[in-house]
């Protein structure tokens, strides 16, 4: 039986990007998912919290990489960190975006579970 992945997807303002990596994937068997903004304006703000939760944190690119390496030295130690190098380019659940988050989480996760 597979373990049980908790996943956090971040990016700055958690309306686009990550909550579009967490619909894509939360339908998928073995991976629980939620996703934050590093952004005090964020829908949904990165906290210690959701850091300590995550098996595993999946950011959008390299400068909220940073930020959060900086901010949560300590939550993050031991946890895996994966920069996804998407820009923040998109709308919630375009197609594009759509493409290229399974492109790069299925290495990861797998295939996502999800149907439009």
């Amino acid at each position: 039986m597979a373990k049980l992945v908790r996943t956090l997807f971040v990016c700055e303002g958690n309306r686009h990007r990550s909550p579009t990596a967490e619909r894509l994937y939360a339908a998928t068997p073995n991976v629980k998912v939620r996703s934050a903004g590093t952004s005090p304006l964020a829908r949904v703000e990165i906290t210690d919290e959701l850091l300590e939760w995550a098996d595993v944190v999946f950011v959008m690119d390299r400068l909220l990489e940073r930020s959060i390496r900086k901010r949560f030295t300590a939550v993050l130690e031991g946890k895996r960190v994966v920069c996804l190098e998407i820009p923040d380019d998109y709308q919630l659940m375009q197609p594009e975006l759509l493409a290229l988050l399974t492109e790069r989480l299925a290495p990861h996760l797998g295939a996502p579970h999800w149907e439009p």
